[in-house]
C-alpha cells in the first residue's frame, strides 16, 4: 500500500500533519483512531460470529 512512499513523501505528510494539527493534538488523534480500529475489528468479529450462529440454527432447522 505505501510502497511507493519514500522516506522525503513520509516527513512532508508528518510535516503537514504537524503543522495542521500541532503536537499537542496527533497522540489524540493516534489514539482516537486505534480505538476506531479495535471497535471495527471486534464488530467485525461479533458480525462472524452472529453469521454462524444463524448458519447453525438454519441447518439445525432443516433437519427437523
Amino acid at each position: 500500500m505505501f510502497s511507493s512512499l519514500g522516506p522525503l513523501e513520509i516527513t512532508l505528510i508528518v510535516l503537514a500533519l504537524l503543522l495542521l494539527f500541532g503536537a499537542k493534538k496527533i497522540p489524540e488523534l493516534a489514539r482516537g483512531i486505534g480505538t476506531g480500529m479495535k471497535e471495527f475489528k471486534k464488530s467485525l468479529k461479533e458480525d462472524d460470529t452472529t453469521k454462524a450462529d444463524e448458519s447453525t440454527k438454519t441447518k439445525d432447522e432443516n433437519k427437523a
